[in-house]
């Protein structure tokens, strides 16, 4: 089960984040959430990129923490393979939340991934009881994770 990694971006301020850790933790939400043969790419990018893919393709011209671009549905799913999708997270954001949340850059990044995974796979947050679920799940995989 690969997990391809690409970044963290140069130039960044405090975009040190362990990419063996990141990839093992990869790993373990994979199977966590029975896609232990699956493939994942994530992009660790700035928020200057992450700001024009959420203007081309969620029409929000600002940065985001991370988005998700699942390849389980479209047209495009037969031809797909093991990659189950794309996780892409802003390292500058991330850094910032890890600060306000008072916590490491790599566990908030590890946050973010569970999040994006999740999204991949089909989860949401757009109503309260689907909120409710992928927070349910993220908990589960989360335990699952540090243990």
């Amino acid at each position: 089960m690969p997990i391809r990694i690409s970044g963290p971006p140069q130039g960044v301020r405090g975009a040190r984040v362990d990419l063996a850790r990141l990839r093992l933790r990869g790993r373990q939400i994979l199977s966590a959430l029975g896609h232990g043969r699956s493939e994942l790419s994530i992009a660790l990018i700035a928020d200057a990129e992450m700001q024009a893919l959420n203007r081309a393709w969620r029409g929000r011209d600002r940065s985001t923490d991370v988005l998700s671009f699942s390849l389980l549905e479209g047209e495009g799913g037969v031809h797909r393979g093991a990659l189950i999708g794309d996780v892409v997270i802003s390292v500058e954001t991330a850094a910032a939340q890890a600060a306000a949340r008072h916590r490491s850059l790599d566990d908030e990044i590890l946050r973010l991934l569970l999040h994006g995974v999740l999204h991949v796979l089909g989860h949401d947050h757009e109503s309260a009881a689907e909120a409710r679920e992928m927070d349910r799940e993220h908990r589960r995989v989360r335990k699952l994770v540090d243990a």
